[in-house]
C-alpha cells in the first residue's frame, strides 16, 4: 500500500505560549478530497497555514513517504503542493491571464516552459475565465475571483491542493457551482485538502471528514458518514439537517 499523499501525526501549532492546533494526525491519499470543518476559532486556518509552511510547528509531515523536518513554502511548493488562502491574495490591478502566469511562474524558473498549455488546461477547467482573461481581476465576480484564485493555483501543476473557506463570501449557487469544480480535480490528478465553514457543502463533495474543534480533531471518518451522524447534524447542519442532503 502507497504512502498517503500528505501525512501529519501529531501535529501542533503554537502562538508563543498558545497551542493552536493540538496533536491532529490528518491524511490525505492520492485523488482524495480531504475536509477539515468546525467552528470559527477552531484552529483550521492555522492548521492549514502551518502544513503549507507558512507557520512553524511541531510533529510531523510527510509528503508521498517523504518526511519534511522543516515545512516551508518553498519547500512545499518544489513538492507539489499549492495553497489558495482564505483572501485569495489577487494581483487586482492586472488580468486574468497575467494572474495565471504569475501562478506558473515557479515552473518557468525551474525551466519548464509550459506555461501557455497549462493556462489552457485551466481555461477547459474554468470556461469563464477565458472570457474574461483580459479583464482586470479587480473587475470580477466574487466567485470569478474564486475561480481565478484556484486556476492560479493549478498552474503551477500541483499534487496537493490546499484550499481555505472557498466558499466565502460566496452566493449559494455560486458556492455549488465552485465546490463542483473542486470535486472535478481527482480527474485532473489533483487531490485535495479543503478548510471550510460551510459544512454540508464540504461534506458533499469529500471522500473523508476531520472535525476540529479547540484545535484537536474531535471526530472523523468518510465524510459520507458524518454527513449523517447525528452529532455533525446537530452540531454543524443545522434545521433540516436529517433529512437527505441535495446531491453537489
Amino acid at each position: 500500500m502507497s504512502a498517503p499523499l500528505l501525512e501529519l501525526s501529531g501535529f501542533c501549532v503554537s502562538y508563543g505560549a498558545v497551542q493552536a492546533v493540538h496533536e491532529v494526525g490528518l491524511r490525505v491519499g492520492e485523488g482524495e478530497i480531504v475536509t477539515v470543518i468546525g467552528p470559527n476559532g477552531a484552529g483550521k486556518t492555522t492548521l492549514l497555514g502551518a502544513a503549507m509552511g507558512l507557520l512553524p510547528s511541531q510533529g510531523r509531515l510527510a509528503l508521498a513517504g517523504e518526511r519534511i523536518a522543516r515545512p516551508t513554502v518553498e519547500a512545499m511548493v518544489a513538492r507539489g503542493v499549492a495553497l489558495v488562502p482564505e483572501k485569495r491574495e489577487l494581483f487586482a490591478d492586472m488580468s486574468v491571464e497575467d494572474n495565471l502566469l504569475l501562478g506558473g511562474f515557479s515552473r518557468w524558473r525551474r525551466g519548464q516552459r509550459d506555461q501557455k498549455s497549462r493556462m489552457q488546461e485551466v481555461f477547459a477547467i474554468f470556461p469563464r475565465l477565458k472570457e474574461r482573461r483580459a479583464q482586470l481581476a479587480a473587475t470580477l465576480s466574487g466567485g470569478e475571483r474564486q475561480m481565478l484564485a484556484i486556476g492560479r493555483a493549478l498552474m503551477a501543476r500541483p499534487r496537493l491542493l490546499m484550499l481555505d473557506e472557498p466558499s466565502l463570501g460566496l452566493a449559494p449557487l455560486i458556492v455549488r457551482e465552485v465546490l463542483q469544480v473542486v470535486s472535478s480535480l481527482r480527474s485532473h490528478g489533483v487531490s485535495v485538502l479543503l478548510v471550510e465553514q460551510n459544512a454540508r457543502a464540504a461534506l458533499q463533495v469529500a471522500d473523508q471528514a476531520y472535525v476540529l474543534e479547540t484545535g484537536a480533531v474531535a471526530l472523523s471518518g468518510p465524510a459520507g458518514e458524518l454527513l449523517h451522524d447525528r452529532r455533525i447534524i446537530d452540531t454543524y447542519l443545522g434545521l433540516g439537517g436529517s433529512q437527505a442532503p441535495a446531491t453537489a
